[in-house]
């Protein structure tokens, strides 16, 4: 159940932690923490993408290391055994980093939820909002890394000619395509060499839900790629790339996330 409706979240709001991880791109010229603090679901504590992430790098969004992850979430309050919803107000939807990230550390991936249709939907249906400070609480958590869910370039290179899973790419096609610019300076237009596109746009609908689960299998079998072999996520920084994991593990029960980390960032630079 990596998808929670907005009836369901109203129905349980008692029982989670609601994660607020609301993340724009840089043109989007937006602030996810001056938002949450204005409005946010009752009780939702906000998680920054970029201080949350690998501090000791100039990527983007890298996984931090176990004992930085582990001082996050005792510093939320969040304990292993606490049941979450991560919503966001994104049109990037990065709550599903965040719901990665989580499994990635070793949180049960039964109790990790994302709300489908995440703040835009909870407010088209005015549900309660408010911008109440959450206090907090301060845990003891204790992480378990899940390293064969994270890939590196070296990895994605070998591969190249391994052919050991899938790559694919949740930019838009213009980019893999290397039609249009980068939007980070300093990256050369285009993709991974044998990988695959499928835009995580083209699996979400305008109210910022999933599209149905025959739509996305609709989506992934036009691909033609080998099912028997995983599949490896990447994009411009991790973070859409996680919105393709999300919706794969949706068709695809047996499936856990796999991310290729540094994804464009990394791979495309000049």
């Amino acid at each position: 159940m990596s998808l929670v409706d907005t009836a369901w979240l109203k129905e349980n709001i008692s029982n989670v932690k609601i994660i607020d991880c609301s993340w724009h791109m840089p043109q989007a010229k937006r602030n996810g923490l001056e938002e949450y603090n204005k409005e946010h679901i009752p009780n939702a504590i906000f998680f920054d993408l970029d201080k949350n992430s690998k501090i000791d790098t100039d990527l983007p969004h890298m996984l931090t290391d176990i004992n930085s992850w582990e001082k996050i979430m005792g510093n939320m309050g969040i304990e292993n055994k606490d049941e979450i919803v991560i919503y966001d107000n994104s049109d990037v939807i990065s709550s599903c980093r965040c719901w990665y990230n989580l499994i990635y550390f070793g949180h049960d991936p039964k109790l990790v939820h994302v709300l489908n249709g995440g703040f835009k939907k909870w407010k088209i249906e005015n549900k309660m909002t408010n911008n109440k400070e959450v206090i907090i609480k301060n845990s003891i958590y204790s992480c378990k890394e899940n390293t064969d869910l994270v890939k590196n370039k070296k990895q994605i290179d070998e591969n190249i000619d391994k052919n050991d899973f899938n790559v694919i790419d949740a930019r838009s096609r213009e980019r893999f395509e290397g039609k249009v610019a980068e939007p980070r300076k300093g990256l050369r237009s285009g993709s991974i060499k044998n990988s695959l596109c499928l835009p995580f746009g083209e699996l979400i609908n305008d109210d910022h839900t999933f599209v149905s689960k025959d739509k996305i299998s609709e989506k992934f079998k036009s691909l033609k790629f080998d099912y028997n072999k995983n599949s490896v996520f990447s994009c411009g920084s991790g973070v859409t790339a996680s919105v393709l994991a999300l919706a794969y593990s949706l068709i695809n029960d047996r499936y856990m996330p796999i991310i290729y980390d540094g994804s464009w960032s990394e791979y495309g630079r000049i």
